[in-house]
């Protein structure tokens, strides 16, 4: 039996606003008392995705029952169509109907979609009410859920309509990643990949040597591989709160990853975890176009997706039409990427790479050269 890992617990430096990331096994057993001293009464409006509820509910109950700390829940579909005006509305009139009061605690109880949603209704709801973070997923455990972007897509575009609303608390209990779909996995780890190859090589070496422990279900490596990443977004987010210029980095891979869930349609065929890794590698393809990288480094970042069995770019990219009147074009590609929220007087900024943990905010990108390069990706 190999013995449970020690709790991680790390420190997001916002002064006022400041809170603490607790990582561990075991966690949900202990919720009530980590989730008391930020309670003006015992009771908590839980919102939970379908799937997190059905698998966790029972444990997440038991630790608050231990601590006297009542709740209530709200359960939704989850998936990228929850992150809309009809979900947020959802949201805010349960728990409007909740009588949720300004100075009590909402919990987002899931995975990244969950996070987004309920933390953006906290944001606006009464103007303002506090939220903690309990992600189940690990692309939520390792990104999402820390940090405070919240927000909901639209026809747009992806996170467009949101605000910076930081949690009280996140809690990831690395428990809950034992009942994830393999292909949640495998979306998670993207946004491991995605630290490691922004500017931490020796991690990206680490990740080499444990991408199957990582996919097997080894929890050392799982709460190792959750507290590198939240200890890189702590002292970003410290640094940088409001993405005016170091924070760009850790969207290595959106830009062309959100055009191909706007292409794929939100609809579950294409994952969010998915389209950044095919994002990262069409980010490190076109930094080969432009001189920057050496091909070898593109091509290292691409065999470790494949061993995660990730898509390694385009062509591998699951959920886009490439045939037909409803094919995805290079125009459309490209009309996606300018509604990026990085997007300053019609320019597009680029998270591009000289090396693997070598990533760099680039501003000079063509429409002409990103439109032959879709091309050249496969797009029609």
């Amino acid at each position: 039996m190999v013995a449970s890992q020690p709790e991680k617990i790390i420190r997001v430096g916002l002064r006022d606003r400041a809170y603490d990331i607790h990582i561990g096994e075991a966690l949900l057993e202990r919720a009530g008392d980590l989730l008391t001293p930020h309670l003006n009464r015992p009771r908590v409006a839980i919102v939970a995705d379908a799937n997190a509820a059905e698998a966790h509910r029972s444990r997440f109950e038991r630790g608050l029952a231990a601590s006297g700390v009542h709740h209530d829940w709200i359960i939704l579909s989850g998936g990228e169509r929850t992150k809309s005006f009809a979900g947020l509305e959802q949201i805010v009139g349960s728990l409007l109907d909740l009588k949720v009061e300004r100075n009590d605690l909402v919990v987002a109880f899931g995975g990244g979609v969950i996070g987004d949603a309920v933390g953006f209704a906290a944001g606006i709801l009464r103007r303002g009410v506090r939220f903690a973070q309990i992600p189940t997923t690990l692309l939520a455990q390792v990104d999402s859920s820390v940090g405070g972007k919240t927000g909901i897509n639209v026809a747009q575009g992806k996170n467009l309509v949101g605000l910076f609303h930081q949690p009280a608390i996140v809690i990831a209990d690395i428990g809950t990643l034992s009942s994830l779909p393999d292909r949640e996995v495998r979306a998670g780890l993207a946004e491991v990949v995605k630290y490691a190859a922004i500017d931490d090589a020796p991690m990206f070496d680490w990740l080499e040597g444990h991408a199957e422990a990582l996919l097997s279900g080894d929890v050392r490596a799982r709460a190792e591989a959750v507290a590198r990443c939240c200890a890189k977004k702590a002292a970003i987010v410290a640094e940088d709160e409001f993405e005016a210029g170091r924070r760009a980095l850790l969207n290595l891979g959106h830009t062309f990853g959100h055009a191909l869930e706007a292409a794929a349609g939100y609809d579950g065929a294409l994952l969010h975890g998915e389209a950044v890794a095919a994002g990262m590698a069409m980010a490190f393809d076109y930094s080969v176009s432009r001189g920057f990288c050496a091909l070898e480094e593109a091509n290292r970042l691409k065999a470790l997706l494949r061993r995660l069995g990730l898509p390694d770019g385009y062509a591998a990219t699951p959920g886009i039409k490439r045939t037909g009147p409803d094919a995805a074009t290079a125009e459309m590609l490209f009309s996606a990427m300018l509604q990026d929220k990085k997007v300053v007087t019609g320019k597009l900024t680029l998270i591009l790479a000289r090396a693997v943990g070598g990533a760099f905010i680039d501003q000079t990108a063509a429409r002409d050269e990103l439109i032959r390069f879709l091309k050249a990706c496969g797009a029609a």
